[in-house]
């Protein structure tokens, strides 16, 4: 009798021996050892069908960590060291001195801006009237709508529904408010309810998709830097003169720096971030932490800005889109757990959303810092000495 690969758990009852006899059966089909892949710590029995399928076993990445980092936030207040998951030589090394700088001038202060998870249902009605009536209906009835999500989840809230009409298609775009989680998965599951909701009382808009891709997920894009979506965090520092000088540049040549790369260098690309490299502090700490890394497109979306000040530059940064969580998704793994620990965000807050905001706090004062860093590299002609000292070790 020919078994299929994913019906091993059934086979075993137990997920951990369904994982060894995979891996033995590729290493017998494939011809390579797998041994390292079967060293985890996890018991397998507590991801499948949570976290994966197929299992095999796990991958380690290094963590290195970065700090102290003096973070002045709502929810995020003092000293911080924020794990980074990486293997690109230099990264850690690089937001390690960007911490030193800003907290040796007082450190980052940050706001979360806006908070809300979307998604955004596709809906088909007959004609363009229909569908301007149907977003007429939509307002009219969005308490209804937000009892019909919400009767789905504990945490979640649906705080607005942002519609866009094409011809005799319309997206509803349902912001919610999930908590600690990411909540992509609550929007998910919310969304269907509403879907249902309309198919019942609005029979003449027939769903389409229940993703139509005005959400926006795991895609760089426009609607996501202008209406944002999880976190819209900005944070600032200034840094001060006499750090920089001790360097041998001054505000005006980091600055100088920013304005051309960053800004003018990013506008002649088109790119959808005008930054130096925020996809790498993002991924670094969502690969430790538990995050879902896909959503790096979005999240690492954002602008740097800075300005010579007599007391020295002011730096800030801008992450319209960050999408993170501390429960739910990878973030209950035993290592992934830790690093949010090392943080003070592992689980829900007191009162729950509180951690999620905190972290997202953490993220933005640490893609400052290794912001800063590499356009201090930069105006200092050190870039390519420093990943040749440390990141092609001999």
């Amino acid at each position: 009798m020919e078994v299929k690969l994913h019906e091993f758990e059934k086979i075993y009852g137990d997920a951990n021996k369904a994982a060894e006899a995979r891996r033995q059966y590729l290493e017998k089909t494939i011809g390579v050892r797998l041994e390292n892949i079967g060293k985890t710590i996890i018991d397998l029995n507590t991801v499948v069908g949570r976290n994966i399928e197929n299992v095999i076993g796990a991958v380690q990445i290094p963590v290195g960590v970065a700090g102290p980092l003096l973070v002045r936030g709502d929810y995020a207040n003092g000293y911080f060291y924020v794990p980074l998951a990486t293997t690109e030589g230099a990264l850690v090394a690089s937001v390690n001195r960007g911490a030193k700088f800003v907290t040796e001038s007082g450190g980052v202060r940050v706001k979360v801006l806006k908070d809300g998870m979307a998604r955004a249902p596709l809906f088909r009605l007959p004609s363009l009237i229909d569908a301007v009536e149907f977003v007429e209906w939509v307002t009219q009835h969005f308490d209804d709508l937000k009892k019909a999500a919400e009767s789905t989840t504990r945490h979640g809230r649906l705080k607005e529904v942002q519609p866009f009409v094409v011809g005799n298609y319309v997206w509803l775009r349902l912001v919610f408010s999930t908590g600690d989680a990411m909540g992509m998965n609550m929007a998910t599951i919310a969304s269907e309810a509403v879907a249902k909701y309309v198919q019942q009382h609005f029979p003449k808009a027939r769903l389409v998709a229940l993703s139509g891709n005005m959400c926006v997920d795991k895609k760089a894009n426009a609607v996501n830097f202008i209406l944002g979506r999880g976190k819209t965090v900005t944070a600032e520092a200034v840094v001060k003169r006499e750090v920089l000088e001790r360097l041998g540049i001054t505000a005006e040549d980091v600055h100088e720096v920013n304005v051309r790369k960053n800004l003018i260098g990013s506008a002649l690309a088109h790119s959808y971030g005008f930054n130096a490299h925020f996809a790498n502090i993002v991924a670094a700490i969502f690969i430790a932490t538990g995050q879902d890394v896909a959503q790096v497109v979005e999240s690492s979306m954002g602008i740097t800005s800075t300005e010579p000040r007599d007391e020295g530059l002011y730096i800030s940064v801008f992450l319209p889109s960050l999408e993170v969580g501390t429960v739910g998704g990878g973030t209950g793994l035993p290592t992934q757990r830790e690093a949010l620990a090392l943080l003070g965000v592992a689980g829900s807050g007191n009162p729950p959303g509180t951690n999620a905001l905190k972290f997202a706090e953490i993220i933005a004062a640490t893609v400052l810092a290794g912001e800063l860093n590499l356009l201090i590299a930069l105006a200092r002609n050190e870039l390519a000495s420093a990943h040749q000292r440390l990141g092609r070790a001999k």
